[in-house]
């Protein structure tokens, strides 16, 4: 009788004695090949999920394309406003108009005792002949103009100043306000000003607008995504009772809310370029009627690309908050 006793203790010994040897581990390079392997699995499955059920992808990838095109059109706009108005920006001449009695001799003398200053740089004559003559060639009131008697136009000083440190206004525009010889002064310098606020107010509404935006953007992906998982709620219990951690599942939403990103950006591009082909030629009529040849820039590639990759972090987050709120909230209890 003691041969079956020893036996027995030989068998309650035996898993105490395996529980102490050391778990045996799967090599680096099948780990990290496993790993890849659900990754790639996942990133197709969630594709082929969103194109399974086509109307909810493209109603929550177009709300998502025309949340982004807001922002990114008023980016647009707001650079070529930018490049287009650099000339104005840097502008700080002083056009003076110089009273009637002031006859060309007079206009000569007060320009070269402007240009012996220290504080102007250049100082520029324009006589009433050239300024009637640019004013026949830009009117096309040529006709009209040969019934006047004279000429009224008076003669026209423009100096520029020298670069001061500092917005403030040059003392040489009070005293050319002061000069009884000057019938009127207009500082360019002011529509500089009232430009550079009109930009600046502009860049930020557009950061507001994005903000608002990318919040909007986040809260469709999220709900769609908060959709899917209460539709895949069994499915996910039955996967944690499994033992199945956070990480894998939670992937698959992942990817969706990517992909939902990626798709939203590229139609928020397809959406800037086409409004973008659609106004190219009439803005381009109107610049051309001021005589103005600038040249309209759009996106190129690299920003298209930054465009989509931003969007796809944007839908990624939003996967994972609401993923990681819901699966922490319907976790098994033990």
């Amino acid at each position: 009788m003691a041969k079956p006793r020893k036996s027995a203790n030989r068998l309650r010994e035996t898993p105490a004695a395996n529980q102490s040897l050391p778990r045996e581990r799967r090599p680096l390079r099948a780990r990290w090949s496993a790993w890849i392997r659900q990754h790639r699995q996942s990133f197709r499955a969630s594709l082929w999920r969103l194109l399974a059920r086509p109307w909810s992808t493209v109603l929550t990838v177009l709300v998502m394309g025309i949340a982004l095109a807001l922002p990114l059109l008023l980016f647009v706009v707001l650079d070529n406003a930018r490049a287009l108005a650099g000339g104005l920006r840097e502008a700080r001449e002083f056009t003076i108009f110089l009273d009637s009695t002031q006859d060309t001799e007079a206009a000569r003398r007060f320009a070269a005792q402007l240009g012996q200053r220290a504080d102007v740089l250049d100082v520029v004559l324009r006589t009433p002949e050239q300024g009637l003559a640019e004013f026949r060639q830009l009117s096309g009131f040529s006709e009209a103009l040969d019934v006047l008697e004279g000429n009224p136009l008076p003669s026209v000083l423009v100096v520029t100043p020298r670069l001061q440190a500092g917005n403030d206004e040059p003392a040489l525009l009070a005293e050319l306000q002061a000069d009884a010889r000057v019938d009127m002064v207009q500082y360019d310098a002011e529509w500089r000003k009232r430009l550079s606020a009109i930009l600046g107010f502009g860049e930020r509404a557009m950061l507001a607008l994005m903000v608002l935006l990318g919040l909007a953007t986040l809260l469709v992906v999220g709900n769609t995504v908060r959709m899917d998982i209460q539709s895949r709620a069994e499915e996910i219990a039955v996967m944690q009772l499994m033992g199945a951690g956070d990480g894998f599942v939670r992937r698959p939403f992942l990817y969706a809310g990517f992909w939902y990103g990626v798709l939203g950006g590229v139609l928020a591009v397809l959406a800037v370029g086409i409004v973008e082909l659609v106004v190219h030629a009439p803005l381009l009529e109107l610049l051309a009627s001021y005589q103005n040849r600038f040249s309209l820039h759009g996106f190129g590639w690299r920003d298209a690309m930054m465009v989509v990759a931003a969007s796809a972090v944007l839908g990624w987050l939003g996967a994972w908050i609401v993923s990681t709120r819901h699966l922490f909230a319907g976790r098994p209890r033990h």
